[in-house]
């Protein structure tokens, strides 16, 4: 019987789920189910780039299946992001392409069959590359984008996810995945006067981990992912925006086990942005979580430092 309960383990993926964060770190959310990034698909000048740092601390708990062995699972997280984007003329359109390196380190307790059990990871998680296009309005120098009229924008993403983080095949938990990643996403921004609404609609798609502890195969189903978020800007990149999501999807399955742990899940949380200068800005958020069954009932605080700069032809 307790093996049997231990291979349910695995076929969650429990420990990987209360660390999923450790495998997929983001722009400011640590997971990819915990986007929450506003602003994302407003609109931009060609010939921009954004240097930004992120650091993030995630903590809180895990709820699991109470016949199971493991309770009272408490991760706390720290993550540390280095990313860089580019915009660039498409054809007529504003396209970009952007890439990030997480850094994370991470701590785990939780009671296996009453026993306390503990451990750390530290190491770099998965590379992430993102490529985005804007369908609506044609591409605009730096100087022809501040003369415009803010109106709608329109976008198509891809996300990639690399398996390129530190992975060890004879560990339950990891902080790279193993396995590649991705996700279209269409996103629209409308500007109201002062006032701003974000709409996205995404699809992560998980490819296999074939070496999951030892040579297991670990499977993920889709997992959809919708968010949406308002706000108000109070000046130029000046802005307070509200925020939150719903992921559906994620079932994993080990070796071809039952499909389970399906989320069907909430966040909401709070986004401030504010400008040092004319280069420099500060971003500020907090999320927590809302609704769901399993998943990570953590908050979330981040706070990053962007750098922009033009071009010059």
């Amino acid at each position: 019987m307790k093996s049997a309960r231990y291979q349910r383990i695995l076929a969650l993926g429990l420990l990987p789920s209360a660390l999923v964060m450790l495998a997929f770190a983001g722009n400011v959310s640590p997971a990819v189910s915990q986007e929450l990034e506003p602003r994302s698909y407003s609109a931009s000048p060609i010939d921009s780039n954004f240097a930004v740092g992120t650091l993030s601390n995630s903590t809180g708990t895990v709820p699991l299946d109470p016949s199971l062995p493991l309770s009272d699972v408490r991760p706390a997280v720290n993550t540390v992001i280095l990313s860089f984007t580019h915009t660039f003329r498409l054809g007529q359109r504003t396209a970009n392409w952007a890439v990030s390196v997480p850094y994370l380190g991470g701590h785990v307790s939780a009671a296996f069959s009453s026993q306390p059990l503990a451990f750390s990871r530290y190491g770099f998680a998965d590379f992430r590359a993102r490529f985005g296009v804007n369908l609506l309005g044609r591409a605009l120098t730096p100087a022809e984008f501040a003369r415009r009229k803010p109106s709608t924008t329109l976008g198509l993403s891809t996300t990639v996810i690399m398996p390129t983080g530190t992975y060890d095949r004879t560990q339950l938990i990891n902080i790279g995945s193993n396995r590649w990643t991705f996700k279209p996403e269409i996103g629209l921004e409308q500007p109201m006067g002062k006032w701003f609404t974000d709409l996205s609609a995404g699809l992560w798609v998980f490819g296999e981990n074939a070496d999951y502890l030892g040579g297991q195969v670990l499977r993920q189903a889709p997992l959809g992912i919708f968010q949406f978020h308002t706000g108000y800007a109070f000046r130029q990149n000046q802005w307070l925006a509200v925020d939150a999501n719903y992921y559906s999807g994620g079932a994993t399955s080990t070796n071809g086990s039952t499909w389970i742990n399906s989320l069907a899940n909430s966040r909401y949380g709070l986004t401030f942005s504010q400008s040092v200068g004319s280069s420099v800005s500060t971003k500020l958020s907090w999320s927590r979580w809302l609704s769901g069954r399993f998943g990570q009932r953590f908050s979330t605080v981040a706070a990053a430092l962007q750098y922009l700069w033009f071009d010059h032809h």
